[in-house]
């Protein structure tokens, strides 16, 4: 590890516990120095291409870029059906620049034919070009089926198991040239939540998590996120602040993790943060009051702002976990979610319409929503192009946009 990244490690960790000392979110047995040591050990993932670093500052590229183009970027939006008619609403959303990033499941995925034929619809209506996201993390979470002809294609918990970087490497590999190949530009995955709990429903219970120790975990998705990389495809962590130590499922309720959550589930993204290696960042919807006694982390500006952005370093883009989920569609209407999730520092606002039971909203409503409140005055248009400039930064480390020189 050079002396700079050494530093950084450094100063970031430092960032970290001193803040959580202050705010007593420390646990009597994850004392900062305890942190500290996890974030400090040994990182040897597999390298094979310098990391991508985002730039701090960047601008953005005109005249494309009016509100309504802004906003647009803001929203990851999934749709029924395995191909889509010319008026269909989410390529009329496309067309007009009110959506930037679609998010394709099983129900969308037949074969390499039909859903390369799927994406290159989607992407011949976009002027920006689109983020195309799946979630492949191998395992019992993998949206493309056996045709795909991704192999390995083993769990995270089972590669963590066997702790052999080669066999993550080569299945990371594998999966970004089969995106690449279906046109798909950035992979939700890989989840770096420790294995606190492993009756965890959604994380440890259906073998997620690589391990519970954060340096297994972040050696393992530094590898896998190198692999993809190097491939053209981008990479998201998940689930922050830490989803590893829950009882219960965010996709069915709400889920405190105040007396679960440990100070340690930060340490993988100490790690990779510092290192260079995140493209992206997915929230998780648990609550946990030690870090803030009033809202989950998705709509939590103590846990975006403060401690991800500020303390943590981090300004690259942040996406939410699906908002239709019942941890927030139960409790919040869509407009004071949205209002929430925006003020909290979200850059990529994830409404997939796959949940059963709960009433869709179309791209076009949230658009609208977005677009109320910007006039209205509640949200600022310079939040907006704030993460607007994070989205288009991360479309250029993939190669979809060439921004303009400083």
């Amino acid at each position: 590890m050079s002396s700079l990244s050494r530093r950084g490690f450094l100063r970031a960790a430092a960032q970290v516990s001193g803040a959580a000392l202050l705010t007593g979110c420390v646990r009597p047995a994850l004392a900062s120095d305890q942190l500290s040591r996890f974030a400090f050990a040994d990182f040897s993932g597999a390298v094979d291409k310098p990391p991508v670093v985002l730039p701090s500052t960047q601008p953005y590229p005109l005249p494309e870029a009016s509100l309504d183009v802004m906003i647009g970027q803001m929203l990851l939006v999934g749709f029924g059906g395995t191909s889509l008619w010319p008026e269909a609403e989410v390529l009329q959303a496309i067309r007009t620049g009110k959506l930037g990033s679609v998010v394709l499941f099983g129900h969308n995925l037949v074969d390499a034919a039909q859903v390369r034929a799927l994406t290159d619809t989607l992407r011949a209506a976009a002027t920006i070009p689109l983020l195309i996201t799946v979630d492949q993390e191998g395992g019992y979470v993998s949206r493309l089926g056996p045709w795909s002809g991704i192999d390995p294609n083993y769990s995270e918990q089972y590669l963590g198991e066997i702790n052999d970087l080669r066999v993550t490497t080569a299945q990371a590999a594998s999966t970004a040239i089969t995106l690449r190949q279906l046109g798909i530009n950035l992979n939700l995955a890989p989840v770096v939540d420790l294995n606190l709990n492993p009756y965890n429903p959604v994380i440890g219970g259906v073998q997620r998590s690589y391990s519970s120790d954060p340096d297994i975990v972040a050696a393992h998705a530094a590898a896998a996120i190198d692999a993809h990389r190097i491939r053209g495809v981008g990479c998201t962590l998940k689930h922050f602040p830490g989803h590893g130590s829950s009882r219960s499922d965010t996709h069915l309720g709400f889920v405190d993790v105040t007396d679960t959550w440990e100070t340690i589930e930060l340490a993988p993204y100490i790690k990779l943060i510092a290192a260079g290696k995140v493209d992206a960042i997915m929230t998780a919807h648990i609550f946990n009051a030690t870090l803030d006694p009033e809202l989950p982390a998705t709509l939590s500006k103590a846990v975006i702002t403060g401690l991800l952005r500020e303390k943590m370093g981090y300004d690259g883009v942040v996406i939410s976990d699906d908002m239709r989920m019942r941890a927030i569609s139960d409790i919040y209407e869509p407009e004071d979610a949205i209002l929430k999730v925006i003020e909290a520092g979200v850059d990529l606002i994830a409404i997939s319409n796959n949940i059963p039971g709960k009433s869709a909203i179309s791209p076009l409503d949230a658009f609208d929503i977005i677009r109320a409140m910007v006039e209205s005055g509640q949200i600022s248009e310079e939040r907006i192009t704030q993460s607007y400039r994070r989205i288009v930064r991360l479309k250029a480390a993939l190669n979809l946009v060439t921004l303009p020189e400083a």
